[in-house]
């Protein structure tokens, strides 16, 4: 696996999942799934920073201007929504996403989401091929499939 943190830049080689979803007051399932993964031939693309500068008014535009980079350029993009918060943005983005019918896509939401109805029904309606899991092993899970052997990937 490579790791790729925001703010870093990436232009390599090979199959890339975005890691979308709730960063600000949740756990760090970025990095659970990280680890889950450490061992395929996978660049993962990570948007929460160990130090995110908070004192830099550069720091959020710059962030959210990489954010949209990635997501376009990933391969497949990977989405958690945990219980803390409603993640408008992660919902937003997946909104996009669920209409990209080209990207592989990964979604996931701890059982006490808020929106996890509104999550399963839409991407039922948008995307039926993607099951919506519940933790993020289950999700990992799903990356390990799509990247197995003779599976398809671009």
């Amino acid at each position: 696996m490579t790791y790729i943190e925001a703010p870093n830049e990436y232009d390599g080689p090979g199959p890339s999942v975005f890691l979308a979803g709730g960063i600000s007051g949740t756990f760090d399932w970025q990095a659970d799934v990280a680890a889950r993964l450490a061992d395929l031939p996978l660049v993962v693309l990570n948007p929460r920073r160990r130090d995110f500068p908070m004192n830099d008014p550069g720091a959020a535009p710059a962030q959210i201007e990489w954010e949209y980079r990635y997501l376009r350029r990933a391969t497949a993009v990977l989405f958690w929504f945990p219980p803390e918060t409603l993640c408008p943005i992660a919902l937003y983005e997946l909104g996009g996403r669920a209409l990209v019918r080209e990207q592989p896509l990964f979604v996931g939401t701890h059982p006490d989401y808020a929106r996890r109805l509104d999550v399963e029904i839409q991407l039922k309606i948008a995307r039926p091929e993607v099951t919506v899991t519940a933790d993020p092993a289950a999700l990992a899970a799903q990356v390990r499939t799509w990247l197995a052997p003779g599976a398809p990937h671009p």
